[in-house]
């Protein structure tokens, strides 16, 4: 949504009006233009559209199944047997356990639902901690610059270095002792993406303020008086998320993969905390070699899949945020 000023259309003259103040009329961006994702899928068009659609369609079934995961899910994340009737250790797909059994006796596709929760909570939160920090930081430091700004870069140049596994496996430590509970590794992975992913939304949100704010409305405003913080809410802001969609796409793939490969390694969540991908195929690796295929291909499907959904949109709504490709769309709309 731009604060750019809009175009005065005027209107048609009639009778009896006046031919030296014609009325004014706003020409406003149409609702649906202004909404994220909703504005690229409008502009796209042939294997972009198949590949943004595509990709939304995976993530919609992603969030569907994780809000439904109690009514699907036939028994509990750590539930080991029904009516007194153990499940039994490894058992291939039957009525009772269709997708099988695990090595410790839990049903796989119970499991498997419930992991779609735990992974959107480690999303959500990776992408709401980054998304504040980061903004927050390049806004103020794009705009005031000086000594403030160059200590900011220092410290996001300098944080590019901590691979984010790593501090993913120091901070579930710290935090839990590397036995997580549901919380403890969800923040786990969430604090170490934030830490990684705040300097990329520092970094474009600075750029785009340092151009911003020397546009003629910035400056109008200043004139004007408009106090300093509406100027970086309503004028900077509004104008400086354009590329967030694309960065939020990348955090989230990254906080999926930093959760499950903490849970690979055995410093994610413990089994009877909640249900987690990461773990349950760290719990198959023996099982591959043994011909026992249902404990690792569901999990690990679900990774590739949830995976795959938001590279997609991500990859869409990058080339559809090129500006030299909606200067030729238009060109050939018109033409």
């Amino acid at each position: 949504m731009s604060s750019e000023p809009t175009v005065p259309v005027t209107d048609a003259a009639t009778p009896g009006s006046s031919a030296t103040a014609p009325p004014l009329t706003s020409r406003k961006t149409p609702l649906l233009d202004r909404i994220p994702v909703v504005s690229q899928l409008r502009q796209s068009m042939g294997l972009q559209r198949f590949m943004l659609v595509a990709g939304l369609l995976i993530l919609a079934l992603f969030v569907l199944v994780a809000a439904l995961a109690p009514w699907i899910a036939p028994y509990s994340w750590a539930q080991r047997s029904v009516d007194g009737v153990k499940f039994g250790t490894q058992q291939p797909p039957n009525p009772l356990n269709i997708w099988g059994t695990t090595v410790g006796g839990f049903d796989v596709f119970s499991r498997t639902i419930w992991g779609a929760q735990t992974a959107i909570l480690a999303i959500v939160c990776a992408i709401a901690f980054s998304i504040f920090l980061g903004i927050a930081i390049g806004l103020l430091s794009g705009y005031f610059g000086g000594w403030l700004d160059r200590i900011f870069v220092v410290i996001a140049d300098a944080i590019y270095s901590f691979p984010s596994l790593l501090l993913a496996i120091v901070i579930s430590i710290v935090i839990s002792g590397g036995r997580s509970t549901l919380w403890s590794g969800i923040l786990s992975a969430a604090i170490a993406i934030t830490v990684v992913f705040v300097p990329q939304y520092f970094r474009v949100i600075r750029a785009d303020v340092v151009r911003i704010k020397a546009e003629p409305f910035v400056e109008s405003a200043r004139v004007i008086g408009v106090p300093t913080h509406r100027i970086l809410t309503r004028h900077v802001l509004r104008n400086s998320l354009r590329s967030i969609p694309v960065i939020v796409t990348l955090n989230a793939s990254e906080a999926l993969l930093t959760l499950a490969g903490l849970g690979f390694l055995g410093f994610g969540i413990d089994a009877t905390a909640a249900a987690e991908w990461g773990y349950d195929l760290n719990r198959s690796v023996a099982d591959a070699s043994s011909g026992i295929w249902w404990t690792s291909i569901p999990p690990g499907l679900a990774i590739v899949l949830v995976v795959l959904g938001i590279t997609l949109v991500g990859e869409s709504l990058n080339d559809l945020s090129d500006p030299r490709l909606r200067r030729r769309r238009r060109a050939g709309g018109a033409a």
